[in-house]
């Protein structure tokens, strides 16, 4: 699994999830930045009869800020609702997640720490270590990997279980998004939030991943395609969407390339006479060679009309659900579709489904 970052868009990662348990698709290795990385987090460090649970029960914390559900009907209104309920996440804060810093960053001095950001995210750790078994995420089962980017050098890199032992705050770095909040500590450096650099950690999961039969469901919150905007706030989100769903297609695209050519590789060489197999050109064209068949499901969150440049912070108990319930839509969906039903062994190496689009064209 592969789950972007986006905030409380991030529900719709939980729905995802949920109806793949139900369809018995469980993963072994989940790569994830900033929420998706906290939803990765639950998912690994759970068994899997208690995920569902863990999530619902992360979803509806940080939710609990606004329960009711609008009072008007229409998208005017919803849109309006939406609008109050972000500013109420960010005046207050949200429930087992971050609160605002008191005294306010402005008030410390330079170089001081609380001078970094506006919030206060040690609600996140006390969630995290209630949430998550860190001890089943590092010794085996589930494989996790979190993006995060190096302050000091601006290097991004992949926290990843199977090269070091995860804690909170390798979770905490990958969702910490400047300048709401603070930059966390690991061994002296400091770390930001993944999506600055990237926030699709698909490209990761290929190129470091054993050469073998894949499946991927790579599940994103910011949508690459959109309608063209009509005003500021709808080139604000415009601008969201097309920065944080880290050029999905492109590496996509680009991957099916390589993976294409790495085959053709491995069917070439296997032509070749014995007496060439000892030359070291063979040796290093080996090296890059791989046979093995990649399949990628796109689930892609698709914007609703009263969503706006908001819509990742954004946190009321209605928009969480709707979008957790989007999440188990579009999963029943693919699965019951006809081309995923006939899907046959990718005889090019790769094979890309996005089943969901045609059900909102």
């Amino acid at each position: 699994m592969v789950l972007q970052g986006g905030g409380a868009l991030g529900a719709y990662q939980a729905g995802t999830y949920e109806e793949l348990h139900k369809a018995q698709i469980q993963p072994d290795w989940i790569a994830g930045i900033s929420i998706g990385a906290i939803n990765a987090a639950i998912i690994a460090g759970n068994p899997p009869e208690d995920r569902v649970a863990r999530l619902r029960t992360f979803w509806q914390r940080v939710s609990s800020g606004l329960t009711l559900p609008p009072i008007f009907p229409g998208e005017q209104a919803r849109t309006a609702f939406n609008e109050a309920s972000a500013a109420l996440a960010a005046t207050f804060g949200l429930p087992g997640f971050f609160k605002p810093r008191v005294p306010p960053a402005v008030t410390y001095p330079p170089g001081a720490p609380e001078a970094l950001s506006f919030y206060d995210t040690s609600p996140l750790r006390d969630t995290l270590l209630e949430l998550v078994d860190f001890d089943r995420i590092n010794t085996g089962g589930v494989r996790l990997s979190v993006g995060a980017v190096n302050l000091r050098t601006g290097n991004f890199v992949y926290f990843d279980s199977k090269d070091q032992p995860i804690t909170p705050e390798h979770i905490m770095a990958s969702g910490a998004l400047p300048p709401g909040f603070p930059p966390v500590s690991i061994n002296g450096e400091l770390y930001w939030d993944g999506g600055l650099v990237s926030n699709t950690p698909l490209q990761y999961l290929l190129d470091v991943g054993e050469r073998q039969d894949t499946l991927v469901f790579q599940i994103d919150v910011f949508s690459a395609r959109g309608p063209l905007p009509r005003d500021l706030t709808e080139v604000a989100e415009r601008e969201k969407d097309i920065r944080y769903s880290s050029r999905t297609r492109f590496n996509t695209d680009a991957f099916e390339r390589a993976q294409t050519m790495r085959r053709s590789i491995h069917q070439l060489l296997s032509k070749l006479p014995d007496d060439v197999k000892s030359d070291p050109s063979f040796r290093k064209l080996e090296e890059l060679s791989c046979n093995a068949a990649v399949t990628i499901v796109h689930l892609i969150h698709r914007r609703k009309n009263y969503e706006s440049q908001s819509k990742d912070y954004e946190f009321s108990r209605e928009t969480v659900q709707e979008h957790w319930q989007s999440g188990r839509d579009d999963v029943v969906r693919t699965l019951q579709h006809k081309a995923w039903r006939d899907r046959q062994r990718p005889a090019d190496g790769v094979a890309v489904f996005d089943l969901t689009r045609e059900a909102l064209d």
